[in-house]
């Protein structure tokens, strides 16, 4: 998975791999440099002078690959530091990239903390892997290796005894690895859990506290926590299991070869600058052996990520542009028609959301859609602006079967005005520009003042203030506007209104309606109403049951045919004002 990500800085990846074997070897080095420092500046010389001159200069040899370990050393931490930083945003763009691709089929099913988890924590742990894990671990494998050798080539019968520890080390590491993989995956799927049980809480915190619900949802979010930490526990413990199972034997195989070695030296066969320089590497093969083992649970942790990474990054959107898209004509009308559209939801493939339906927009129409709860009001806007595809008949917007264009294109002849308006933590300025990004200041104020969204220039900041996280600083109303606005930016030869003033008080209701009149005047517009005063002026109004047109015709015609259409306006109108 990192390759592609690492290969644009593959010139910084061979540096660090210079670094890294520099380091690695000067180290190796050290050794030998305390062997001669031993044998030749210690030892018995013919004169004092001889054995001083001796000790300087192997002292001086060793202060210079010290330098040139700390030089080396610095250098692979920058850079590698540096890699892991770079990567992980380019993880993170890559991620967040693929999940804003998706179709909403696939949020159908997902969780939204279980995402965050993975765009965040999991990115991280990637991050800790190259800007560390993977250098220090091939670090200390590079220094395995490297000891190993140069015990051999110190004294073989000493590196027996050392060897015949090393698969009863090597065994149990990767034994251990395999299962704290399993557990990692495990633990960061319960951390998921907990994003994902936390952002759903927060976000309905006004549902929570008005129902008193707090200590449920305490209890539910502790009883998260608990089955987090004990994954993680689970985790933690083979990992101290696996360093305890290292140490030992490593440690025993230096202490036996310590206590062998200085029989040899008793005896007059091994220098002790020999022996000095084995224990060093003793030492060193011992440590490197601990420090693979111990950065090989990282690397596991890293592998578990980077599994559910790359779920995400191979899930492919279920709508996207054909190889070939048939470019829309321009200029644009805003010809609208469903022809024979059959649709089910992918969650629910047992119920049809549209059956068999049919519907034709003409040029600059205003049409109503009218129906119960999950009549199939919704749909028509979903599959209009090709979040989903029918399975079976077709949506053509200009005589241009939409499924045959790119999805770009089609959304940017449409205009939606939702029911509950999206405001982004940001400014004024931003969330009106987010109809059209190139937008000026003027055209700003111009779309804002078209929507009746004066209310902007009394704001402490003007435009500049900052409206909160979703609006929150704004009444229902204002930002209605503003999400009018941004439509009227946007300037689109269709017009998608999801029952724009159903949530608003009289006062804000007939403000946004003028608003709205302003923005459909001159556009095919589609509106879902709930409430049926807004689609008196409507041009048509389709009555929708079950998926299916049951009646069509204005208001008046509809009301006489005494059908769907005239017992829910009956709910709403007392007689007087339903006859008329």
């Amino acid at each position: 998975m990192l390759v592609p990500f690492l290969w644009p800085y593959r010139g910084r990846v061979l540096a660090a791999v210079v670094a890294l074997l520099l380091a690695a070897g000067l180290v190796l080095l050290l050794g030998q440099g305390l062997r001669h420092l031993i044998d030749d500046g210690f030892a018995t010389a013919a004169s004092p002078a001889l054995a001083m001159a001796r000790l300087n200069r192997a002292a001086a040899v060793m202060a210079l690959v010290i330098g040139a370990l700390a030089v080396a050393t610095a250098g692979r931490f920058y850079l590698v530091s540096w890699l892991g930083e770079r990567v992980a945003g380019d993880l993170r763009r890559a991620v967040f990239d693929r999940l804003i691709s998706l179709s909403p089929a696939f949020f159908e099913t997902a969780r939204t903390g279980d995402l965050l988890s993975r765009l965040t924590a999991d990115t991280s742990l990637i991050q800790a892997l190259v800007g560390s894990a993977i250098s220090q671990w091939l670090r200390g494998l590079l220094m395995l290796l490297g000891a190993f050798a140069m015990l051999l080539a110190t004294s073989p019968s000493l590196t027996a005894v050392v060897l015949a520890v090393v698969p009863l080390v090597v065994v149990p590491l990767i034994l251990f690895g395999r299962r704290e993989k399993r557990q990692s995956r495990i633990s960061q799927d319960r951390v998921a859990d907990l994003g994902a049980f936390a952002e759903e809480t927060l976000n309905a915190l006004r549902t929570v506290q008005a129902f008193v619900h707090e200590p449920l949802d305490r209890a539910g979010f502790a009883a998260r926590v608990q089955r987090s930490v004990a994954a993680a526990l689970r985790r933690v413990r083979t990992r101290a299991l696996l360093i305890l199972v290292v140490i030992l034997l490593g440690f025993g195989a230096i202490t036996l070869s310590l206590w062998l070695g200085g029989r040899e030296v008793v005896a007059g066969r091994m220098t002790g600058g020999e022996l000095s320089a084995f224990v060093f590497y003793a030492v060193l093969l011992a440590t490197s052996l601990s420090g693979v083992s111990e950065l090989w649970g990282e690397l596991q942790r890293a592998a578990g990520a980077a599994e559910r990474l790359m779920e995400l990054l191979a899930e492919r959107p279920a709508i996207a542009a054909p190889a070939r898209p048939v470019a829309l004509p321009r200029p644009a009308r805003g010809h609208v028609a469903f022809q024979g559209v059959t649709f089910f939801y992918p969650a629910r493939p047992d119920r049809p959301a549209l059956r068999d339906f049919g519907l034709e927009v003409a040029q600059g129409e205003t049409v109503a859609l009218v129906g119960p709860s999950g009549s199939g009001k919704t749909t028509v806007f979903q599959l209009l602006l090709r979040f989903y595809d029918p399975q079976a008949g077709c949506v053509r917007v200009d005589d241009i079967d939409i499924a045959t264009t790119d999805p770009a294109e089609l959304r940017g002849r449409i205009g939606l005005v939702a029911q509950e308006p999206v405001i982004f933590s940001a400014d004024a300025w931003t969330n009106i520009r987010y109809g059209r990004p190139d937008a000026t200041d003027a055209e700003v104020r111009a779309a804002a003042r078209a929507a009746a969204a004066d209310f902007l220039d009394d704001l402490p900041e003007g435009y500049d203030t900052h409206l909160g996280e979703k609006g929150v600083r704004l009444s229902g109303g204002q930002r209605q506007r503003i999400a009018i606005a941004r439509a009227i930016l946007r300037d689109p030869a269709i017009l998608l209104l999801d029952e724009a003033t159903s949530a608003l008080d009289a006062a804000s209701e007939q403000a946004v309606q003028q608003a709205l009149a302003r923005l459909s005047n001159g556009r095919t517009t589609l509106v879902i109403a709930h409430r049926l005063a807004t689609v008196r002026r409507a041009d048509r109004i389709v009555v929708l049951q079950d998926g299916q047109v049951v009646a069509t015709g204005t208001h008046e015609m509809l009301v006489q045919a005494n059908g769907l259409y005239a017992r829910l306006a009956a709910l709403q109108f007392d007689d007087r004002r339903a006859a008329g």
